[in-house]
Order: C-alpha cells, then sequence, then structure tokens
C-alpha cells in the first residue's frame, strides 16, 4: 500500500498542559493482562529523546510529527500519522521533536507479552495453518515501518478503546482484540514485503502475485491461476486472505489501478491505459478509477504533470 492510502487513526483529547507532568513524551499508561498500552504526548520541542522497549512494542503515531530512528538499527527518518512502528525487544527509539511547540505530538505503544504472541502464533500454525506450506504466521521483526490499511488501523482503533475504557471485562476483551491485531499486522508486514517486490518467490503466494502482475494487461482468471499455483479455487482465495488479507479479485483490481496510475503519470491516453490494465472499456475503466482513487483519470492525469512542474 502505498503512502496516499494509508489510513489515519482515532485520536483521543489532547490533555491540556497544566495536567501534564511532563512537556516531552507525557505518559499516560493503562495495563492490561498481556499488554501495556501507553499514549504519549510531547507539546515542546525537543532533541535527542530515548524510549526503550524490553518487550516488543506496537507503535503508531497519532498526531504531528516525530523525527527519529531505532538506535543501532535505522537511519533517521519521519514518522507520521498513518504509519506505525513495529520495536523489536530491547530495541530504543531516538527521538526529535521539531514541530512540537507549533503542533503537539501524540502517539501510542502496545507492548506485549512475549508469552502471549508465542502462544498466539503457535494456535495459529496449529489450528489455522497456511495454505502455503513454505510460510507460516511469523511476525517479521525486520519489516518495522509500516503504513496503516484499513485493517489494521480498525484492529489498533479497537485496542485503543477497549484500553481506555472503565469495563470489568476489558482483559478478556483486549485478549481477543490482540489476537485479531497479530493477524492485522502480519498481513500488513506481508503486503509490504509484495509491494516492495520481496515476497518469496518460492511461496505460493509470492508465485501468484508475480503472475498477476506480468498479466495485468489481460483477463485473469481465478481458476486457471489456482491451477498453476497447484491449489483449488478455494485454497486460492483463503492463501490471499490469509496471507494479504484481502481477496485475489480485490489484490488484481487494486493493481490494475496501481499500474493504471503509473501509465497516466508517464502521459500514456486513457483509451491505452485501460486497454494496458485489461479493462476493455474504457468507461467502464473511468468509473472504477473514479471510485478507488476518487478523482477520473483525466484529472489524475492533469494533476501529475502539474506536480511534476512545480
Amino acid at each position: 500500500m502505498n503512502n496516499n492510502n494509508k489510513f489515519l487513526l482515532n485520536t483521543p483529547e489532547l490533555k491540556k498542559e497544566s495536567q501534564l507532568l511532563n512537556l516531552v513524551e507525557n505518559q499516560t499508561k493503562f495495563n492490561l493482562n498481556n499488554c501495556e498500552f501507553n499514549i504519549y504526548e510531547t507539546h515542546k520541542t525537543a532533541f535527542g529523546v530515548k524510549l526503550h522497549f524490553e518487550n516488543i512494542a506496537f507503535t503508531a503515531m497519532l498526531r504531528g510529527k516525530k523525527h527519529m530512528k531505532l538506535d543501532n538499527k535505522t537511519n533517521y527518518f519521519d514518522y507520521f500519522p498513518g504509519e506505525s512502528i513495529l520495536v523489536a525487544p530491547g530495541e530504543t527509539m531516538v527521538i526529535d521533536f521539531p514541530e512540537a511547540d507549533e503542533s503537539p505530538t501524540q502517539c501510542i505503544s502496545l507492548s506485549l507479552n512475549p508469552e502471549f504472541i508465542e502462544n498466539s502464533l503457535n494456535y495459529l500454525n496449529y489450528s489455522l495453518p497456511k495454505v502455503d506450506e513454505t510460510s507460516q504466521w511469523n511476525i517479521k521483526l525486520d519489516e518495522f515501518f509500516l503504513f496503516n490499511n484499513k485493517s489494521l488501523a480498525s484492529a489498533t482503533n479497537n485496542i485503543m478503546r477497549i484500553a481506555m475504557d472503565d469495563n470489568s471485562q476489558k482483559d478478556i476483551m483486549a485478549d481477543f482484540a490482540l489476537k485479531e491485531l497479530l493477524i492485522r499486522l502480519m498481513q500488513t508486514q506481508a503486503r509490504s514485503m509484495v509491494e516492495k517486490n520481496i515476497a518469496k518467490n518460492k511461496s505460493r503466494i509470492g508465485f501468484a502475485v508475480d503472475y498477476i502482475r506480468k498479466n495485468l494487461h489481460q483477463k485473469l482468471s481465478i481458476d486457471s491461476m489456482a491451477k498453476l499455483a497447484y491449489v483449488s479455487k478455494s485454497n486460492f482465495f483463503k492463501m490471499f486472505k490469509d496471507e494479504l488479507g484481502t481477496s485475489p479479485n480485490d489484490f488484481i483490481l487494486q493493481e490494475r489501478i496501481n499500474r493504471a496510475k503509473e501509465l497516466l503519470a508517464g502521459q500514456n491516453s486513457i483509451k491505452e491505459t485501460a486497454y494496458q490494465t485489461g479493462f476493455s472499456d474504457t468507461n467502464y475503466f473511468t468509473r472504477v478509477f473514479k471510485h478507488l482513487v476518487g478523482v477520473t483519470p483525466k484529472n489524475y492525469q492533469t494533476s501529475s504533470v502539474f506536480s511534476e512542474h512545480y
């Protein structure tokens, strides 16, 4: 998923400065059975602030901008709302807040119980194994920077709501919600790897994605692709849902639209773009493109030209 499609999370109300114990990374903590949920707020420009995590942590930006790195792992990068970072056990974030005086930052972290993660992954691999025997349910710590898709944003919002709610059943509800978050996280990582072309080509999903991308100009039959991947049609659907959190048809359509955007930006005609992306009817292509992108192909092409020159 590219940067333009990232989903923002719900934003709890910022605290008044008089309510804060610290103006830099003020911490509001909510303890759950298998997770420590924190909201961090910064209302003052600061540099080189360190945040250390003993356990694996899922973090997400809600407001403002951070300029940060994972110590001894990455160079500095910008961190904005709609983005999430997975922090490995024992890692430290080193954070600058260059604009916090004018625009306070707000982010969340979920520090997860390692035993809960292990038990959840064991359950998934034993009870709900993937169609592709070369692939297991697994969290990839090197695939740490993610754009929130709709499913991941929804699961994160759900955890936030449960953690902040005053409910005697919140720990039970949180455990179910955390399991969904883990699944959505792994699916988002898989989508991210597919988009960066680092899905294992030997895997069935890697083969299917590669085949789809090479044949976007023609009609793609799920029956035919399932046969090429040596799985049944129902297992082909299950493989896409498990690995990428989407159906094969939705994935194909999104890939067609992504390719169409590239072609339109390269000043191909709308008719030629429709043909190259597997749409036999230009009017139908225009309707689908507008529905998914929000503008007509012609307007998209015009705005691409404008942004190149300015």
